[in-house]
């Protein structure tokens, strides 16, 4: 910092030609002189962009946090990065959260910030955000979108859940096309991300729980005014933080990651989650790796009564009492002594929440499902873990053994899945290959793969399906995630073949392929790697340096804290 206090005034409080030209240019915006006098400049970097519906009221929120910030002295910067929008982009947002966390990064430390509010809410806008806050590591408040209201569709509440069971009644003939069209616009019906503790929803619960934003910012509704107050609220906020310098390594210390992890399995949370922070833990120096997530997940029950692991909506979790409630319900589960970004303590923010509606939010004593929300398996088919959402899951297939039907990519799973010669049972096990990390690239939502038509024909709702990628947080099913090594790495996946047989044991987080060792070097002295490699650009680099599931899947290179100074000035 300068003599100030400020990061801001190595800018704006300078002298000569340098101070004149930091100033000068500011100033054709109709900024007046005393402006650059030593207030806190606070970055508001924001994820609004018309391909990224779900955040596509941003612009509008960053007006409440500017209110928020000029009220309590500060002088607030608007400013965009890389906008990820999950329904859109191809081939899938996560190929391009950690392109964005190097945008964020870079942003704010070139730039003269002395703290910074991050607006995310779809899916990964939240942790590339988040991860490139960190690296740099000056005061940081997040403000999410919230949800959008529940959708209506013939009297019924929907949400994006409902999606895969269209899909499935499309191609089984119970809805037609004109149907889904009707429901589409009934699903989507204000702003916001999705209405069900999908990802979007997880990850606002998840910064709330890290202790990185005010409390109810996980749920309120996009639509609800309280938004609004609350982003206003967050704005002044972070100009004391300023003044505290509150930092973003103050507030993540080991024992919030394990509340985050706590919370995520109390919630229902989706499976991504596991991902985003590991990848955020690895920006700011913490260990943590999968055991973490299965020691800190144990014996919490699911409290949390939404779709997809239940019936309710984010609507009405916030109405419920929202995430101050599930912690309150935690107790002493949590860490309760440690900081938040308001300054006060994990207790001290929940001690007043009630709730009101037990059916939407229940007790330890009685919870919704005993099932907890995550489980990490080990065994000899993911040697460095898999996860699984025993919440989202059909209990007959928790422990289950059955033959392999193999896809070794997602076009041979397009191409073959609803081939009535396709040998395939109820009782078989779905496997698909290359769609991790470097074997997509990019690490798809495509692991919750739907049953084929014959056996959706039949009245079958799930299966058990393994695969080396990713389920968006509004899946369900009996789906095994993240296999680690991936197949486009070597690992046992990759040698997988028809008709072996393959035994999950959740309650004993277990995942074995039963073939033997000898059979199985065999296959791995003439395994091949088939999958693409690209020849320039990110996506180069990503297949480079990107590093496995089990690590959060961020590159290499970025893992660690750069810090907020700059050596060398432009002029």
């Amino acid at each position: 910092m300068e003599k100030s206090g400020l990061r801001s005034q190595g800018w704006f409080g300078r002298t000569g030609k340098d101070g004149f030209i930091y100033r000068a240019w500011m100033k054709n915006q109709g900024i007046p002189d005393e402006e650059f006098r030593g207030k806190p400049v606070i970055g508001i970097c924001n994820t609004w962009s018309e391909l990224t519906p779900c955040n596509g009221h941003f612009r509008e929120l960053a007006e409440s946090v500017k209110k928020g910030i000029i009220a309590a002295g500060g002088f607030p910067v608007e400013f965009p990065v890389m906008s990820l929008g999950e329904t859109l982009i191809k081939p899938t947002a996560m190929l391009y959260r950690n392109l964005a966390s190097m945008d964020v990064e870079e942003s704010i430390r070139a730039n003269p910030m002395d703290g910074v509010v991050l607006l995310c809410g779809c899916d990964k806008t939240t942790p590339s955000l988040v991860m490139g806050a960190c690296s740099v590591n000056i005061p940081t408040i997040v403000v999410s979108g919230g949800p959008m209201l529940t959708g209506r569709y013939e009297g019924k509440s929907i949400g994006t859940s409902d999606i895969w069971r269209f899909n499935d009644a499309v191609r089984n003939g119970d809805m037609t096309q004109e149907q889904l069209t009707v429901a589409e616009a009934c699903m989507c019906r204000s702003a916001g991300h999705c209405a069900v503790m999908g990802t979007a929803s997880t990850m606002a619960c998840m910064v709330e729980s890290l202790g990185l934003t005010l409390p109810t910012n996980a749920a309120i509704p996009a639509a609800d005014s309280r938004r609004k107050v609350l982003a206003q609220y967050s704005g002044q906020r972070i100009v004391e933080m300023v003044k505290e310098d509150l930092k973003p390594s103050d507030i993540l210390t080991k024992k919030a990651f394990e509340n985050a992890i706590r919370v995520n399995a109390a919630i229902g949370g989706s499976t991504n989650f596991v991902l985003h922070l590991l990848a955020i833990a690895g920006r700011v120096g913490i260990p943590l790796e999968l055991e973490d997530f299965h020691r800190n997940s144990a014996g919490i029950p699911l409290l949390a009564n939404l779709q997809p692991s239940g019936k309710y909506f984010m609507e009405d979790f916030y109405y419920a009492g929202g995430l101050p409630v599930v912690m309150k319900v935690l107790g002493d589960r949590l860490h309760n002594e440690i900081i938040t970004a308001n300054g006060k303590t994990v207790k001290e923010n929940y001690r007043s929440a009630e709730s009101y509606n037990e059916d939407v939010i229940a007790d330890l004593s009685k919870p919704f499902k005993t099932e907890t929300g995550l489980a990490v398996l080990k065994g000899n088919l993911c040697e460095d873990g898999a996860v699984i959402k025993p919440s989202a899951a059909s209990p007959h297939l928790m422990r289950h053994t059955g033959r392999a039907v193999v896809f070794e990519n997602i076009e041979d799973y397009h191409a073959r899945v609803d081939d009535p010669n396709l040998d395939i049972d109820e009782t078989s096990v779905m496997v698909l290959k290359n769609v991790g990390p470097i074997g997509y690239p990019g690490m798809p939502e495509v692991g919750n793969m739907s049953p084929p038509k014959k056996l959706l024909e039949k009245g079958v709702k799930d299966m058990l399906r393994i695969s080396d990628g990713r389920m968006s947080g509004t899946g369900f099913g009996t789906v095994v995630l993240h296999v680690s090594p991936e197949a486009a790495k070597g690992g046992t996946l990759a040698l997988v073949k028809d008709g072996d047989l393959i035994a999950l044991d959740v309650e004993n987080r277990t995942l074995q392929l039963l073939v033997e060792e000898e059979e199985l070097s065999k296959r791995r002295a003439a395994w091949k790697a088939t999958h693409p490699t690209a020849n320039r650009g990110y996506v180069q680099l990503y297949q480079q340096h990107v590093e496995q599931a089990h690590l959060g899947a961020d590159m290499d290179f970025l893992r660690g804290c750069s810090g907020s100074s700059v050596t060398r000035d432009s002029h």
